[in-house]
């Protein structure tokens, strides 16, 4: 199964259906892009399953529709086994960015984490669940693929936002305070929280 994201509403490519899907089902064989993103933008928040027996070859022609952008970032966990989040466009997020040309996704995630907030003796543990969304930028929809890791850090300095990129604020926060930092991030970030 493959769950994007469009606008915070689930776009499920998947070869096994539930037994009521909360949303629509669309044969992904007569699915168009032009019937997905009509489908969403008349149902908002609605599931929309896109059904198939081939999975692996509809996802391969499910990501012709869109220019895929490669991302990679971390969840960060410090001593006190409080996550690291970033404030920016009004939302909770965790810190990531674009893969650079031939760049490994575990370079990438370090360095993003590092720079957006500032934060240093990061170490990977492992991989977590990768997120897909797609979005609009100049009349143009992307598909955007993003790793994450788990990570750790003994970094106990000041953490530094990254002004630049829009980053407002970067902060730990227990596990009260991420539950409500969750209650406004976007529908990947919650996703991969409810994955681990």
């Amino acid at each position: 199964m493959y769950k994007v994201f469009m606008n915070d509403c689930p776009i499920i490519l998947t070869d096994f259906l539930p037994k009521n899907p909360a949303g629509r089902v669309l044969d992904f064989k007569e699915a168009s892009l032009e019937k997905m993103l009509s489908f969403l933008e008349n149902n908002p928040k609605k599931e929309l399953f896109l059904y198939t027996s081939n999975l692996e070859s509809a996802w391969t022609n499910f990501k012709t529709w869109f220019r895929i952008l490669e991302a990679a970032g971390g969840m960060v966990l410090n001593a006190k086994e409080e996550t690291l989040f970033i404030y920016r466009f009004d939302k909770w997020d965790l810190p990531k960015g674009h893969l650079e040309k031939g760049e490994h996704k575990t370079n990438a995630a370090l360095r993003e984490v590092e720079v957006e907030c500032g934060v240093q003796e990061l170490c990977i543990e492992r991989e977590l669940q990768t997120t897909y969304h797609i979005f609009k930028y100049k009349s143009e929809l992307r598909l955007k693929v993003t790793y994450w890791f788990l990570m750790r850090t003994t970094h106990n300095s000041a953490l530094v936002p990254q002004k630049e990129e829009g980053i407002q604020e970067v902060v730990f926060k227990n596990k009260r305070e991420t539950a409500v930092a969750l209650e406004n991030t976007y529908a990947n970030i919650k996703l991969l929280f409810s994955s681990i």
